[in-house]
């Protein structure tokens, strides 16, 4: 009898939390808010990011030059710049001021300057100088203009060098020019674009956030609704607190594992960027961040009395946890409180674990202290969740107790008036 009894109980359980997960599934899809913010931002934001950086690296920044030179070699220098694939040359002008002048208009982002004794310099076997002038508000801006300089400056160097040595072979060439040799060669971010290195620390924080948003955004509804239902076991199907959590969750859950699938990896294979995760390690991932980030959303979702409150609260977040994750600023240069604030937040881990999976070759034991992180932050959230949910239950049973006694001295009342 007791063991029919526990299976009865165990069956009745996942009857209830296919009940609520089938009603959280119907009010997901039938609240516009919480739609757009679990498909349509979903599926269109990784899109619109991945297609303005699809282009990777700058090309044809503007650049002004200043020669004062007038001279064969300058000239030289100049069409070599402007060959470069990083660099255009804009303008030509006659002085620095003039050249001032047209970045302040931001007609261009740099200026070269090319002093009047280069030439004289160089035919004297004497060092030069060009001087190299970058906007630093944007430093892709800068890395195309000083590193165009510098590699032409590199090739004029190995030809005066050449020029002005006794070699007989082109052997001998090469070691003068190149004594000691290197060769570069690119790891990870293996074409130097921007997309490589920020779009999937993005890609990863856009489900964070989207997550957050939704479910934050169907508390702020229930609550302006009114709707205890939605937390009150008013009904056999919620007598149960972990029926509830695990009832929601899974809706949440189930509509994340494909949101991520498609992140994952189909906008990388559109837009043809860096992908070298194995699917067995981005599900092993992708499983607990999602779970971590779903109840870390149910447990902050208290806190949402309205609808506005939850967009105006991730949003502003938005940028601070893409900074805290590591990949724009070395976590090691970050000051401790920080470090240890950042491990409150799933979209911590799970950019660090993503982007070592899919852009540096980690498998699951190489980013262990991010996975066992998220799982410890599921077994967390998860318990702060049902702690949460709990309070919010016995406060609304003494709400609606409070309401019908209320509602009962009010017919009491009413029916003893009647009588006089």
């Amino acid at each position: 009898m007791e063991k029919d009894s526990l299976i009865f109980k165990i069956n009745e359980g996942i009857h209830d939390m296919c009940y609520i997960w089938a009603r959280e599934m119907k009010s997901t899809f039938k609240d516009e808010g919480v739609f757009i913010f679990f498909i349509f931002v979903p599926l269109l934001y990784p899109l619109l990011y991945s297609w303005i950086y699809s282009s990777e690296v700058v090309r044809d920044v503007p650049v002004a030059i200043v020669d004062m030179s007038h001279s064969d070699q300058s000239r030289t220098f100049i069409r070599h710049y402007d060959a470069s694939p990083d660099v255009k040359v804009a303008y030509l002008c006659n002085s620095l001021d003039e050249g001032k002048a047209l970045i302040g208009k931001q007609l261009v982002k740099g200026i070269i300057y090319i002093p009047s004794d280069f030439e004289t310099n160089i035919n004297k076997h004497q060092q030069t100088t060009i001087g190299v002038y970058c906007d630093m508000s944007i430093m892709l801006y800068y890395k195309g203009i000083y590193q165009s300089a510098t590699g032409v400056v590199g090739e004029m160097n190995s030809e005066i060098q050449i020029a002005q040595s006794n070699n007989f072979t082109e052997r001998d060439d090469e070691v003068t020019i190149k004594p000691l040799d290197f060769a570069e060669i690119p790891i990870f971010n293996s074409t130097g674009g921007y997309a490589d290195f920020l779009i999937p620390g993005v890609l990863m924080l856009i489900l964070h956030q989207t997550l957050l948003l939704g479910i934050g955004l169907g508390a702020g509804t229930a609550r302006e609704n009114n709707r205890y239902r939605d937390l009150v076991p008013v009904s056999r199907h919620y007598n149960g607190l972990f029926r509830i959590v695990l009832g929601k969750s899974l809706c949440y859950f189930m509509i994340y594992i494909i949101m991520a699938a498609y992140i994952m990896m189909v906008i990388p294979k559109i837009f043809g960027f860096v992908q070298i995760a194995q699917m067995k390690e981005l599900i092993g991932l992708m499983v607990p961040f999602i779970l971590a980030t779903i109840f870390f959303g149910m447990m902050l979702s208290c806190v949402i009395r309205y609808r506005e409150n939850v967009i105006l609260l991730v949003v502003f977040t938005s940028v601070p946890f893409l900074f805290l994750s590591g990949i724009s600023w070395p976590q090691s240069n970050m000051p401790g409180a920080w470090r240890a604030i950042a491990c409150i937040f799933p979209s911590t881990f799970g950019i660090r674990g993503f982007v070592r999976l899919n852009t540096m070759g980690a498998t699951l034991p190489d980013i262990q202290q991010e996975y066992q992180a998220l799982w410890g932050q599921v077994i967390v959230y998860f318990f702060a969740t049902c702690a949460v949910y709990r309070y919010q239950i016995i406060h609304a049973r003494h709400h609606a107790i409070e309401r019908l006694s209320m509602m009962k001295n009010k017919a009491t009342e009413a029916k003893a008036k009647s009588k006089e």
